[in-house]
């Protein structure tokens, strides 16, 4: 089995095989230690042992991207997008365009590349400002429709008005003929 190594600042993460090595500098105690050792964890002194729940997360997370980007890969590009309206076709489409920028963004970070001084950062305001544009137009579609008509009768019937007072004698002159 290949593995693929990722080097941050501090250390080193290998993933290969399933199985992962984090590596250690220092440790709270031999109690930490032993419990590190019976997680199966080989220990070597790269990394302080205060940065190894943000790894493993970081870790599990690129996991995840992973799984996602193979699921989406399974599928051809206009295979997807027939099956789609115009307005899911867009959401797709900026939500890949926003992924793949945010993934350069972090390659940059991690290769000492200030992302704020670079391109990438307007590009990325760009596709939220149209990511913007779909969600208004998402919601004015989902916005409930006014009938005028029910609407004027309830509010017309929700009024008190007060009774004229010839409307009562009139009302009571009918009732004394009968």
């Amino acid at each position: 089995m290949s593995s693929s190594t990722s080097t941050f600042a501090v250390g080193t993460l290998e993933r290969g095989g399933g199985r992962v090595r984090n590596t250690f500098r220092t440790w709270e105690s031999e109690e930490q230690r032993r419990l590190v050792i019976m997680a199966g964890e080989e220990i070597n002194e790269d990394y302080p042992v205060e940065i190894h729940e943000y790894l493993s997360t970081f870790e599990n997370s690129i996991g995840a991207v992973d799984e996602m980007l193979k699921t989406m890969m399974s599928v051809s590009r206009n295979e997807l997008l027939q099956k789609l309206d115009p307005l899911e076709q867009a959401k797709v489409d900026l939500v890949s365009a926003y992924t793949l920028n945010s993934m350069f963004w972090v390659y940059l970070a991690t290769q000492g590349v200030n992302p704020k001084e670079h391109p990438v950062k307007q590009e990325l305001e760009r596709i939220r400002v149209y990511m913007n544009r779909v969600k208004e137009i998402t919601d004015k579609k989902k916005a409930g429709k006014l009938d005028r008509g029910a609407a004027s009768r309830f509010v017309k019937n929700a009024l008190w008005e007060p009774k004229p007072k010839n409307a009562s004698k009139v009302a009571n002159k009918g009732k004394s003929k009968n």
